[in-house]
């Protein structure tokens, strides 16, 4: 997939910490069966990559690797099975890395001149980060004017009430969230609760 077709998955993005390796598998089982198929797993602690191998193992799952800053984390997430990146923002040596490994690169922008920069290098799919402090739904709405080609998923302070102002944009394809994963449940290991949560996004898009 490339990257257009993995922000139309699904409405939500998990944006996962994994601090415990032994939760990986379950709690990717649990988002997939909720409806949430395409899975990023930050670079943020010393299991994540080998998390991301777990996770990709399990049926129908499409991890991704999130915080990815150089092409060497590129490297390693691909070689421990991730099909896709995301990044807080976006440098030319960042998406010449991710075009020559094939690796389907979402990346993060805040400002006009980012947006400009990274559709420089051929990415019109970004992330709007961090969305809620940088402006949030009325920013990206502003954005639609001079940048009607670019499509955006919006990810930081997002929560499931506010999620709905963000898809209900033209320019919105989806948004990325931790809500789905709270760690409280991940850490009592309350699967079918997750699951829950995330068979709900399926509804933000309508209404």
């Amino acid at each position: 997939m490339n990257v257009r077709e993995l922000m139309q998955v699904a409405p939500v993005i998990p944006v996962l910490v994994i601090d415990d390796i032994s939760s990986a598998r379950p709690l990717a089982e649990a988002l997939v069966a909720g409806g949430l198929r395409v899975l990023e797993i930050t670079l943020r602690t010393p299991v994540a990559l080998q998390a991301m191998r777990e996770m990709a193992a399990v049926p129908d799952a499409i991890v991704g690797v999130g915080t990815a800053l150089d092409g060497d984390d590129l490297k390693r997430a691909q070689e421990h099975g991730a099909t896709f990146a995301v990044s807080p923002g976006y440098t030319i040596e960042l998406g010449k890395a991710a075009n020559a490994i094939g690796m389907p690169l979402l990346p993060g922008i805040m400002t006009p001149a980012d947006i400009m920069r990274a559709r420089d290098g051929g990415f019109n799919e970004v992330k709007f980060f961090p969305a809620s402090q940088a402006g949030g739904p009325q920013l990206l709405k502003a954005f639609s004017g001079p940048f009607v080609n670019t499509v955006f998923c919006p990810t930081g302070g997002i929560s499931s009430e506010t999620a709905r102002d963000y898809l209900s944009l033209s320019n919105v394809l989806c948004v990325g969230g931790s809500w789905v994963a709270p760690a409280g449940m991940v850490n009592s290991g309350d699967w079918e609760g997750i699951t829950r949560l995330a068979s709900a996004c399926q509804e933000l898009r309508q209404g």
